[in-house]
Formats: structure tokens, sequence, C-alpha cells
């Protein structure tokens, strides 16, 4: 397939296209219909997240990544940017590959089910050029054919963090925080909520497990995903995390921390409440603490 990527590069026309509004630089549709066999459409994407709709595939088409965000801070090693792909549920009629350093790795098929009913990621160096490349299936009918997929682009997952999240390796994702980790998730996370959970419900298909959360107190949280029900003076809400971690509904108080993922929670850290006090507190003698959070 990289002889054939090459060649269609090589011979075909390239057609570039360059969003100048902000939200075609996130979101873009287009259809195979208007490019000739032949042709790579060239997009740049320049967002954090955003939706791809090609229509009709035909041709090619190359997706240039140019995210404008910062960069994971937690040491040399992990100055990288993070990538995410969802795949629609109807994904069809091409296959998408990721482009770094010249080579192609498969991401996704149209006659691979395993493959589109996950999320993929990848990870990149600041000074590697990365794209997606997708390259048409050659159909009779056509007509029905949409590859479509949601995108996630990130500089501050850090490794220990990220892993419930993007995947891209189970090792450690189950392992407990440490002191330090736990309070630069306190400051980093996308949600800090204190709470106690209720269920626990696993997808064996996804290999997630849900948990559903009764929050006592939301300290932080980016997007709107704990909120009261009805008369409650409690928030309710959901996370997520790997199935492989054995999580159970029981008693205690806990303090969850993470990160949101295609809209969905995603469990980072979930010290118990006590531990987290005392972590703070010591911190807080010592001038450690990388921000401050209200306890009680």
């Amino acid at each position: 397939m990289l002889c054939l990527y090459v060649w269609t590069f090589l011979t075909g026309i390239l057609h570039s296209v360059i969003a100048s509004s902000p939200e075609n630089q996130c979101n873009w549709r287009g259809s195979g219909l208007s490019l000739e066999l032949k042709t790579v459409e060239q997009v740049s994407l320049h967002c954090a997240e955003g939706i791809v709709e090609w229509l009709y595939p035909t041709g090619a088409l190359r997706l240039s990544l140019s995210p404008r965000l910062p960069l994971a801070s937690s040491g040399p090693g992990s100055r990288h940017f993070t990538a995410c792909i969802k795949p629609a549920a109807s994904f069809r009629g091409a296959q998408l590959y990721l482009e770094k350093e010249g080579e192609l790795e498969l991401l996704m098929s149209e006659g691979e089910p395993s493959m589109l009913s996950r999320v993929h990621c990848f990870t990149w160096l600041p000074h590697q050029k990365v794209a997606l490349f997708l390259q048409a299936t050659p159909h009779q009918d056509i007509s029905r054919r949409i590859s479509a997929f949601r995108y996630e682009l990130r500089g501050d997952w850090d490794g220990r963090l990220a892993l419930p999240l993007n995947k891209l390796s189970m090792e450690g994702a189950c392992r407990p925080c440490n002191d330090t980790e736990i309070l630069m998730a306190m400051c980093t996370s996308d949600f800090v909520v204190r709470g106690n959970i209720k269920s626990v419900d696993n997808n064996d298909e996804l290999q997630e497990s849900v948990i559903g959360i009764s929050a006592t107190r939301v300290h932080r949280q980016k997007f709107t995903l704990f909120q009261s029900r009805g008369h409650s003076l409690r928030s309710h809400g959901e996370i997520r995390t790997p199935i492989s971690c054995g999580v159970k509904p029981g008693p205690g108080s806990f303090l969850f921390m993470g990160w949101v993922h295609f809209g969905d929670a995603w469990l980072g850290c979930a010290p118990r409440y006590k531990d987290f006090k005392r972590i703070y507190e010591s911190a807080t003698k010592l001038h450690t603490n990388p921000c401050e959070i209200s306890l009680d």
C-alpha cells in the first residue's frame, strides 16, 4: 500500500485546501465526486478537536495535523502531542492510515470491524511531520459510502494520566497514582469531583467499565459532566475506565480526577479523600503544592 500511496501522490493531481475560517480549520466535509481518480486532496487541521466527513470517497485525502497546543511539561521525555481518532459507526469507503516520517500505518479499514469499534491513538514529537491519509477503496457503487470520524489533539496528556484515555498501552493504566501524580492531577484534570461509587457497569465489547458517581462536591469541571437530578442536592455523573482495572462499587469517599475524551469522562487518579487531604495538607506545609483547592 505504501507503493500505491507514493504512486498516487506523485502522479495524481495535488489539490490543496487550507481553510481560512476557525470553524473550517477544525472540521472538514467534502465529496470525492468533485475529484479525479488519482487526485490527492490536501487539508490542514489546526484545532484541538473536530469532525472529518468524506462523502463518496474517490482518490485520496491527506489531512495535515498542525495543532496550536501547549506541550506536556512533566518532563523532557513527555514533550509530545497525542491524537485520538474515533470512527463513525457507519465508516465506509476508505482505509485510514497514519503517515509519520514517511511511513504508513493502517489505523482503520472498512473490512476490519475490530478496527472500527475502537478509538485509535498515537503520539509524535514536535519536530515530526504527521498526517492522516485516507485512501478510497474501489467500489462500483459509492452512493452510500461515507468515511467519517472525530479527532482530538492534545499536548498536555502526560504518559501516566493519558493511559486510560488513549489506550496507547494498558501497562500501568490501573496503577494507583503516587503523591506527585495526585497533586498534578488536581491542577490539570478536566474534572475534580469528590464523591462515592454508586454503580459499575462493565461493557465487555468495548472493554470499559462505566462508574456511576454520586458527587458530594464538584471542585472543577470544564464540561457539564456532573449535574443534579430532580430535587437531589447531589450531582451525578459517569466516569469510564478500562475494564481490566476491576473497579467495584463500595463504601468510601474518593476524589475523582481525569480527562474528557470524545465527550466522556475518563478516570486518571482516584485517591480516597482522606488520603488526598493528608497529601495536600503535607504539601501545603512544605510549600510544594502546584496549585490550591478548597478542601471543605
